[in-house]
């Protein structure tokens, strides 16, 4: 308990740090602000839930004691409960079900499923990005006319003059943008804290099987309400926008997986994986397509039919 103290107030503090560089202002304090969740989450993948926690509760009231209570429960919110509770998550395992052949030399336990932890990762983009609109307002013509004032100073200190339909665009897009963004960044956090941990043999589990990362059957079911919702106008709708965007980013996720399956059998797997996530990263539209790709194999089981259908690996000469 005692040794985890030093490590638990150092990942805090990095974590506080790069969080509090947003008030400098500065280009590069936008990546440290995303990257803040990482020294925690690699606490609590390396150290245990326990570790991160208590850096979490001391970054976070170092903050409040230095800037404003507001600086805490961001903090709190946004960075320091989602590190931890997604590290306990990725660390939660079971003994596994009898049907189940143990692997050679490992323990019978059956870990929280990937999916399930994409699941919770879009719940705290949904909470944190509707928690960012409403310290704009309490209503939707309030958090838009907010936004119109952001938008436009921003683009006029851009030194462009933006029209009035280029500015009603900028504000329609920013809360799905925002959900998106947060989604990507706050999965990748993860993903980082998981394989630094792993290289440095702190991961307390085995690497999970991402390629065969689902979301439950209810997602589905969830997508199809928000985007309902997207309809009713409000502040409703906006909510809703971003609960649709937090989903389907996760569908493009697991979208990826169904690319990285379908790729097993391919030659030059890892250039044609590294081309099409660079084309991604060019064209943020085919973000689009990995979501339907993700809904498609939610609908259809396009990677169980395609694993039933894969010839058995050819014997080692």
């Amino acid at each position: 308990m005692i040794a985890i103290i030093p490590i638990a107030l150092v990942a805090g503090a990095a974590s506080a740090l790069m969080f509090a560089s947003m008030i400098s202002g500065a280009l590069i304090s936008v990546p440290l602000l995303y990257l803040a969740p990482l020294p925690l989450m690699m606490a609590a993948l390396g150290w245990g839930p326990l570790c991160a926690m208590i850096g979490g509760i001391a970054a976070a009231a170092g903050l409040g004691i230095i800037f404003s209570p507001s600086y805490c429960a961001a903090f709190a919110v946004g960075v320091a409960l989602p590190a931890w509770w997604l590290g306990y998550l990725s660390l939660l395992g079971r003994p596994a079900a009898a049907n189940i052949p143990p692997a050679a030399g490992s323990a019978v336990l059956e870990w929280y499923p990937a999916g399930r932890i994409l699941l919770w990762v879009a719940l705290f983009v949904v909470i944190t990005t509707a928690g960012a609109l409403l310290t704009l307002g309490s209503d939707a013509p309030t958090i838009t006319k907010t936004m119109r004032a952001s938008v436009t100073t921003l683009l006029q200190a851009a030194g462009t003059v933006p029209t009035e339909r280029e500015i009603e665009a900028l504000v329609a897009i920013a809360p799905v943008a925002g959900a998106v963004v947060a989604m990507v960044t706050l999965t990748l956090n993860l993903w980082l804290a998981a394989k630094i941990t792993a290289v440095s043999g702190r991961l307390h589990r085995p690497w999970p099987d991402l390629k065969s990362t689902a979301l439950p059957p209810t997602t589905m079911a969830a997508l199809c309400a928000a985007i309902a919702f997207c309809f009713s106008g409000g502040l409703l709708a906006i909510l809703a926008q971003i609960t649709a965007a937090s989903l389907m980013v996760a569908y493009a996720l697991t979208g990826f997986a169904v690319l990285h399956t379908l790729a097993l059998a391919r030659k030059h797997r890892i250039l044609w994986l590294g081309c099409a996530y660079a084309a991604v990263l060019l064209f943020s539209w085919l973000l689009l397509v990995m979501a339907i790709l993700g809904l498609a194999d939610a609908i259809f089981g396009i990677r169980r039919r395609y694993l039933q259908r894969r010839p058995p690996p050819l014997p080692a000469s």
